[in-house]
């Protein structure tokens, strides 16, 4: 289009380069952090619950109180929530890569902070790791809207999809090296301290000082891959969109992506500021001009990341009690204290193996061909069937012979979740929104589905109760049950399908085409058009 400026055309013409990668690498290191950190807890729970909630000569292991539980599960999604908002605005108004490093270093010292919690009581060494994962996920929730956004506006439009989604995918490697660093530790401890099962000896079997070590070593690793990504992230310059159509500097842009791309851009400086003085060009967040142009648009990616996560989160957080429910993990009384660990871990990491990862990486690999709509419509589909094809049949999935069978349909709902709106639902807010307003939105939209997750975590740890009062977690009332809980999520799943609808299609177009920031007819007919629903006829 004539309103074009060549330095975002460059970008968005480019051939996939080195800087390409470097860049996938940079920001998906933090992705790999942010999926580490906010899933370890859930394999370390229940040793938790062990070493500082077991009773003298008690009859079964300890476990975490309920308010402790949800505490200690729930304080980094908040934070994450808290953080995505803060840090979403925050990118827009001070640029990207100011707020980038701040994000890093918060994740690196919250990390440690949070193995080194400290305390004379149980309650005491709670509080300090709720306080601890609070701002670690502060931290986590800044990489979202920040990492999405520098990754859409570095990449080519036709190769945009697959990168912002490889950034993603990183997360898949965090869960699968929460699992892997779980079952180090576990294995390392268990070789040097040989200790009976709780049946055998109750107290030699909780009580070994020296397990107080295994959460806190596998809680801080996640500061590792974060400290070592830090000199790289201060490296990378600031992005082409931001200089030019947010800070108008189109000097700085053209010098900035002449280093990046290895070419000689001219400095249109003119171009620059008849765009960013275009009214239609400058209304705000909270303007009838947004709500109609993208107002639908928001809408449908809050609502449907919000639906996902807490189908999503529900899963990986409380995987644990579901493989304890069907009996693929043992009675805790038949294992000790590492040996709960080590068996929740591999859970974990098989799940992850075989389907989370797979899944993540079928998404990179067909998103620019077959499109965002049709991979969130797909996800949520099948999500749906297999939720359904897990529950109503759930009485027969939990006899031991078909619990393989009930771990593969299990398995599928993950690789259906990851090759499908959990990814899908990450890559187009990046994509939607006005340069201005672009890690702000992407902030609303994690943030939402961050609330999804509060929903999908403290609901999930109640609901998932037993019905029958004697097989309900010690504190907790009773529950509807992992069927009825199992249904409830098919249901989510099936809702997310029909707010899919409300999400405009990106594949292969401009950041400013999908905006309506090019100026000219372009920029006119979008504001008359509103977002765009060719997709779905």
């Amino acid at each position: 289009m004539s309103g074009e400026l060549g330095v975002l055309n460059a970008l968005d013409v480019a051939k996939t380069q080195l800087y390409h990668f470097t860049t996938i690498v940079i920001a998906g290191m933090g992705f790999f952090t942010d999926a580490y950190d906010l899933f370890c807890i859930s394999l370390v729970t229940k040793l938790l619950g062990r070493i500082y909630y077991t009773e003298p000569n008690p009859t079964r292991p300890g476990t975490l109180p309920p308010s402790a539980q949800s505490a200690v599960t729930g304080v980094a999604l908040v934070g994450t929530l808290a953080g995505q908002l803060f840090f979403g605005w925050l990118g827009d108004k001070l640029g990207r890569k100011k707020v980038y490093g701040l994000t890093l270093i918060l994740m690196v010292v919250c990390s440690v902070g949070s193995g080194l919690s400290f305390g004379s009581s149980p309650k005491s060494v709670m509080a300090t790791l709720c306080f601890f994962r609070f701002w670690l996920g502060f931290g986590i929730g800044g990489d979202y809207p920040l990492s999405a956004t520098i990754m859409s506006e570095y990449a080519n439009k036709k190769t945009r999809g697959a990168f912002i989604a490889a950034v993603f995918a990183m997360q898949g490697f965090g869960i699968l090296g929460g699992g892997i660093v779980a079952l180090i530790v576990a294995s390392i401890f268990d070789h040097k301290y040989k200790v009976p099962t709780f049946e055998e000896n109750p107290a030699t079997s909780l009580l070994v000082p020296q397990f107080d070590y295994v959460w806190r070593l596998i809680l801080m690793f996640g500061a590792l891959p974060a400290a070592l990504t830090y000199y790289w992230r201060m490296k990378m310059p600031e992005t082409a969109r931001y200089t030019a159509l947010v800070a108008k500097n189109a000097k700085q842009a053209a010098a900035d992506m002449s280093k990046v791309l290895q070419v000689e851009l001219e400095v249109e400086e003119e171009k620059v500021q008849k765009m960013t003085s275009d009214k239609r060009n400058s209304y705000g967040l909270f303007s009838k001009q947004f709500a109609a142009r993208h107002g639908l648009a928001l809408f449908g990616t809050c609502s449907t990341w919000f639906l996902l996560d807490i189908a999503f989160y529900s899963q990986n957080l409380f995987q644990k009690d579901i493989f304890s429910a069907i009996g693929w993990i043992p009675p805790a009384k038949e294992m000790n204290a590492i040996h709960e660990v080590y068996k929740i871990a591999r859970a974990q990491t098989l799940i992850a193996l075989c389907s989370t990862v797979p899944g993540y990486w079928f998404t990179v690999a067909f998103i620019d061909h077959m499109g965002r709509f049709a991979i969130q419509m797909m996800g949520f589909f099948f999500m749906t069937v297999f939720m359904f094809g897990l529950a109503i049949p759930y009485d027969h999935w939990s006899k031991e012979e078909n619990r393989i069978g009930f771990v593969v349909m299990y398995s599928l709902t993950f690789f259906f979740s990851n090759f499908g709106p959990n990814a899908a639902t990450f890559v187009v807010p990046a994509e939607i929104f006005p340069a201005r307003l672009r890690s702000t939105c992407h902030g609303i939209s994690a943030a939402a589905g961050k609330a999804g997750a509060i929903v999908g975590a403290f609901g999930f740890l109640y609901a998932a109760q037993s019905k029958d009062p004697t097989k309900t977690d010690k504190g907790y009332p009773t529950g509807i049950g992992i069927k009825n809980s199992l249904i409830m999520l098919g249901v989510i799943n099936f809702v997310g399908m029909l707010c899919t609808l409300l999400v405009p299609e990106s594949k292969g177009k401009s950041l400013e085409e999908l905006s309506g920031e090019n100026e000219g007819e372009g920029a006119e007919a979008t504001e008359q058009e509103g977002p765009r629903f060719e997709n779905v006829a």
